[in-house]
């Protein structure tokens, strides 16, 4: 256990990032395309290149032919903090189905989100590409309601289990529990700040920027720790849950904002995700406690969160 939390700490450095998201639209007509590209500039800082390594790792077919690059232009947008790129395709034939493959998450951070949204003829498609799923087939055609709630839980389920500073973050909120008793409160308080986080703020007009979200994430999180170390005996740290609840809610409430996504398939999806990973670190607490004394796994696990929130946190600001 002690081995696999050191590792964690060691990966942080190629996980740069709470969370990374960018989008994308492409608008077919004919046998024509006009990709135009969202991309976060601090995702892409580090690229020495970013015209050409970017449109390097996305690839339009349609009936297994490529499309081919007609021109592109890319530009810095500095009022929303993004690298905007506008991409001309043409294909030697009318499109019906197009294949795309996206891995921007080789070039920005591993854990890349690319939502893409896609139009001809007024018929609309949607795909959302990552470590995990980096091809899809769209279609043009209405969804059917099943369809539509498979694609989008599954989106809210991924998100949730495959972010690592989400999943670090639910083992050491299952650790600051001390035991079964504190568990379900602090469960339930934690769900319950992120549903309003998520919910609500749309509510209020406010329309938090991605680096806000990543930063108050990452404080969240070297909050937590700082809890477990230095608070070892304090109390009702099902109140500190809900508060830290709310600020990764922010994070879902942007996916839905960006993504266009229902918020009760997405949220659904994200939850059940939670819970199970909830439970099995649930599961492990007796095991951890047999071990305490040994491996100090708290203390570890604490070490990795401050370590993890505080190189986010000032990742961001320096951003």
């Amino acid at each position: 256990m002690k081995s696999v939390l050191w590792l964690a700490i060691a990966a942080v450095p190629a996980f740069g990032h709470v969370m990374s998201m960018s989008s994308g639209d492409i608008a077919v007509t004919g046998n024509r395309a006009k990709y135009e590209l969202r991309m976060p500039s601090y995702e892409i800082a580090h690229v020495k290149d970013p015209e050409r390594a970017l449109f390097e790792h996305i690839r339009f077919t349609s009936a297994g032919a490529p499309a081919r690059l007609v021109d592109k232009s890319c530009r810095e947008d500095m009022s929303q903090g993004s690298y905007v790129c506008t991409v001309n395709y043409e294909f030697p034939a009318p499109v019906d189905e197009l294949d795309v493959e996206c891995t921007y998450h080789s070039v920005t951070v591993p854990n890349h989100v690319h939502l893409l949204r896609a139009e001809r003829d007024g018929h609309r498609g949607q795909a959302i590409f990552d470590f995990s799923f980096t091809k899809s087939t769209i279609r043009f055609r209405p969804p059917t309601r099943f369809e539509i709630a498979a694609v989008q839980i599954g989106a809210g389920f991924m998100r949730a289990a495959t972010g690592m500073a989400q999943v670090l973050f639910l083992a050491s909120l299952v650790l600051a529990a001390r035991g079964r008793r504190e568990f379900f409160p602090i469960v339930l308080m934690f769900l319950a700040g992120q549903l309003l986080g998520a919910l609500v703020t749309p509510r209020t007009g406010w329309q938090p920027a991605p680096r806000f979200v990543e930063a108050a994430a990452a404080l969240t999180i070297a909050y937590l720790a700082v809890e477990i170390l230095l608070l070892p005996n304090a109390g009702k740290r099902w109140i500190v849950a809900g508060v830290l609840g709310i600020f990764h809610g922010l994070y879902f409430e942007l996916f839905l904002r960006t993504a266009e996504y229902s918020a009760a398939y997405v949220l659904s999806g994200a939850i059940g995700a939670e819970l199970i990973l909830l439970t099995i670190f649930g599961l492990l607490l007796p095991k951890l406690g047999r071990l305490a004394h040994a491996l100090r796994p708290v203390q570890v696990s604490a070490g990795a969160l401050l370590v993890t929130g505080l190189v986010w946190f000032f990742a961001r600001l320096k951003g």
